[in-house]
């Protein structure tokens, strides 16, 4: 099959190919994303980020704000519910050098609904309006939606929400095929991905149990959106960019043993630059634990891991773990 060549465009953003990293708590930190984009994810998002917290100047939140230059086209994932905090904090992320700002309109963790952002947010249509456009005025980057199907299946308001965006000159939007009330429950309905991209007049990236290379291209291709967005998936198989570019391109590509523990050096270095060395050995062991998973001998590598407090230890049975393997695919 003939490679393709062209460049997929997001607002004023050209990506090498429609593959996108989702923004996640807790993983997609700097140091992930680095090991995702070298490994051919197109886009980056952060994790999600308090707009209240940079006005209040809390040093975690503002740390957050940081990215490495390989890491371009970068964006920084905002939530909150006050305007004037989340402009201050877009204005935040452009002097950073951020490529867009995304608000958060997905997230249905109480502690987020409660304050009216995230999910709530959504569900306040006067209010949204008003903040999606004070925040396409405060800065000179594009601004982007992440967003459920709607709160419940009684009150699915993607559709109307996309057009709001339009008007409000939203870039684009991301579509995560679950209601708020779903969490990630249930399966990702395409289905509607599919309807709200026939009907609207922005980008739309279709996001939600995207697991496979396979399944990246079956839903980028049946759907019919801009691009897709994968999440939890590359937590557990880091090439899944990889693989689902090479498939784009008519090819096929299986990580070799040298790919994994070339990941591994690169992962370490990132993460050791990062973190102080308590921080840096706690997210050792999550993104190892991941990696393994679904290998044989899976288990108790993360039950040593797990009692594992020797930073070195811990990455040479890493090392040793992918080495054994003789040599086998997920």
């Amino acid at each position: 099959m003939r490679k393709m060549e062209f460049m997929i465009s997001l607002g004023p953003l050209l990506l090498e190919s429609p593959f996108i990293l989702a923004p996640m708590a807790g993983i997609t930190d700097s140091p992930f994303r680095r090991m995702m984009k070298r490994r051919k994810a197109a886009m980056v998002v952060s994790e999600l980020i308090s707009a209240t917290g940079v006005h209040y100047t809390c040093k975690h939140t503002l740390e957050m704000f940081d990215f490495h230059t390989e890491e371009h086209p970068v964006g920084i994932q905002l939530f909150g519910a006050d305007c004037d905090y989340l402009c201050k904090a877009a204005q935040h992320a452009e002097e950073k050098g951020a490529d867009f700002i995304d608000l958060n309109l997905g997230c249905s963790v109480p502690k987020v609904v409660k304050k009216g952002g995230g999910a709530a947010l959504a569900c306040n249509i006067d209010k949204l309006a008003h903040i999606l456009s004070s925040l396409v005025k405060a800065v000179h980057i594009p601004v982007s939606i992440k967003i459920r199907t709607g709160w419940d299946e009684t009150r699915r308001n993607a559709i109307d929400i996309v057009k709001l965006a339009a008007d409000a000159g939203i870039a684009w939007v991301a579509v995560h095929g679950r209601t708020s009330v779903q969490a990630y429950t249930g399966v990702a309905d395409w289905d509607f991905i599919k309807e709200i991209k026939d009907k609207s007049p922005l980008p739309i990236i279709g996001n939600g149990d995207i697991t496979t290379a396979e399944k990246a291209m079956q839903r980028l291709k049946e759907s019919g959106v801009d691009a897709v967005m994968i999440g939890r998936a590359c937590a557990h198989n880091p090439f899944i960019f990889e693989q689902s570019f090479h498939l784009w391109q008519g090819e096929s590509y299986s990580p070799s043993m040298q790919d994994y523990l070339k990941l591994l050096q690169e992962h370490r270095v990132c993460i050791e630059e990062e973190y102080t060395p308590g921080r840096a050995l706690v997210f050792s062991k999550k993104f190892l634990c991941g990696y393994t998973s679904g290998f044989s001998g899976s288990r108790k590598f993360r039950d040593d891991a797990f009692h594992t407090e020797d930073m070195d230890l811990l990455w040479k049975n890493a090392f040793e773990f992918f080495e054994s393997r003789s040599w086998e695919n997920r």
